[in-house]
């Protein structure tokens, strides 16, 4: 599925436009992205993909027409696709048309080459990318497992933690109350109040 969007043209000051998605390390990520324009037409479009890690994986200036970027991700992070329309030509408002499409994991293979390569029969190509689904599934169920057994012993270390701060706040103000008694009963005694 695309995304089809406006940019309009302003200072080279402006703040990119971002699209942003999250990706599993080593997992396979294309970004195909397609501009109207030209070069040349008073405008002058620029991109740039980069995780929130800081790795840089393509960055394009007076980018027009299309292009396909693939790329392996180097850390379970975020990545931005940013786009950036710097306006050459004072006048008129301009704007590029941005039709953005990333595909990440099993359909970003080219599934007709691994057809072509291993001979496989159309029922065979399709239980190949079923499996590798399944696959990229079965990853994501054990990643998520994992981080939810992570946020449990947190969350059990803050119970616990929370806990003996409770008791040690009860005994504290236990022992000072008690330790307030004794010194009025002292004070009003040597007074002889009581």
């Amino acid at each position: 599925m695309a995304l089809h969007f406006e940019i309009e043209a302003g200072p080279e000051t402006n703040p990119p436009t971002c699209i942003r998605d999250f990706v599993s390390e080593g997992q396979l990520v294309v970004v195909n992205i397609v501009s109207s324009g030209s070069s040349g037409d008073g405008q002058k479009l620029n991109f740039f993909i980069r995780d929130s890690v800081g790795n840089e994986y393509r960055k394009k200036n007076d980018f027009s027409g299309e292009v396909r970027v693939p790329f392996v991700a180097h850390a379970s992070a975020a990545f931005d696709v940013c786009f950036v329309n710097v306006l050459q030509r004072k006048g008129r408002k301009l704007t590029r048309h941005i039709e953005l499409d990333i595909e990440a994991g099993s359909a970003a293979r080219d599934w007709n080459a691994v057809q072509a390569a291993e001979k496989l029969k159309p029922v065979e190509l399709e239980l190949r990318k079923v499996e590798e689904l399944t696959d990229e599934i079965v990853g994501e169920l054990e990643y998520l497992k994992a981080r939810e057994e992570r946020l449990r012993d947190t969350n059990e270390s803050t119970n616990r933690r929370v806990r003996n701060f409770s008791i040690c706040t009860i005994l504290a103000l236990v022992a000072f109350g008690s330790w307030q008694i004794t010194y009025l009963r002292n004070y009003f005694k040597s007074k002889h109040i009581i």
